[in-house]
C-alpha cells in the first residue's frame, strides 16, 4: 500500500503466478492387471469352470464409477479407457481418459459375482456373452492396442475389411483389418460382440495380409 501526497492511498496488486492444473494419471481399466494373461494361459476356464463373461450396460456416464466399484469389490473386469487431449479456453492442454465403448464394462465371474456387480447401482442391465473365447480374443487385442501407447479412435457399426497382421514394432503379431476413413488407411480392431471397435493410423506399421 502506498500513500500519495494528496492523501489518497493506492493498493498495488502484484500478479500471481499462474495456477497449473495437475494432470491426473490414468485410472486402471482392467482388474486384475494380468486378466488377459490368465485367460490366455487357461482358455478353457479350467481354473474356474463357473466363470463367465458378462457385458454390463451402465447408467449414463457411470462407466468409470463402475470400474472403481468393481475394483473395490475385487471383481475381474475390463472397461477400456483411451486418452483424449483437449485445449481449454486459456490455451492449456489437458489429457482426460474416456471410455472407448460408451456404456459398456465387461465382467468375468460366476453368477454370485454378477449379483455383486449389480449392487454397485451403476448397472442398467446385464447381458450374457454367448461366445466368451471370441470376446476374450477381441478384448485382449483392444487392450494391447491401447497399451502400445496409441490413442485409438472409436469405431461404431464396424464393416469388414482386409484382414492383416502387424509385422514389426511394439504391436507385432496384432491382427486387425484395414479400413479407409476420409482417404486415410487405418488398422481396425473390432469387438464383434458389440459390432464396435477402435482404429489407429496405419502409416507407421508394416502389415501382411492374412486369411481368416
Amino acid at each position: 500500500m502506498v500513500t500519495h501526497g494528496n492523501g489518497v492511498r493506492a493498493v498495488h496488486l502484484w500478479p500471481m503466478a499462474p495456477c497449473k492444473m495437475p494432470i491426473l494419471p490414468a485410472e486402471p481399466d482392467v482388474y486384475p492387471a494380468d486378466l488377459f494373461e490368465a485367460c490366455a494361459s487357461d482358455p478353457a476356464g479350467h481354473a474356474n469352470q463357473s466363470a463367465q463373461w458378462w457385458a454390463l450396460y451402465t447408467l449414463p456416464r457411470r462407466e468409470k464409477d463402475l470400474l472403481r466399484r468393481l475394483r473395490a469389490l475385487e471383481l475381474a473386469h475390463y472397461g477400456p479407457l483411451v486418452p483424449r487431449r483437449q485445449r481449454s479456453p486459456q490455451g492449456r492442454v489437458r489429457t482426460s481418459y474416456l471410455p472407448l465403448f460408451s456404456g459398456y464394462v465387461f465382467l468375468r465371474g460366476d453368477n454370485d459375482e454378477r449379483h455383486r456387480a449389480l449392487t454397485t447401482q451403476c448397472v442398467s442391465r446385464c447381458l450374457e456373452v454367448p461366445c466368451a473365447a471370441e470376446l476374450v480374443a477381441d478384448l485382449s487385442r483392444i487392450h494391447r492396442l491401447i497399451a502400445g501407447g496409441l490413442a485409438p479412435t472409436p469405431e461404431a457399426l464396424v464393416q469388414p475389411g482386409m484382414a492383416v497382421r502387424v509385422k514389426s514394432g511394439p504391436l507385432a503379431g496384432l491382427e486387425g483389418e484395414v479400413v479407409e476413413r476420409r482417404g486415410q488407411k487405418r488398422l481396425l480392431v473390432a469387438v464383434r460382440f458389440l459390432q464396435q471397435g477402435a482404429s489407429v493410423e496405419l502409416d507407421d506399421f508394416a502389415v501382411e495380409r492374412i486369411d481368416r
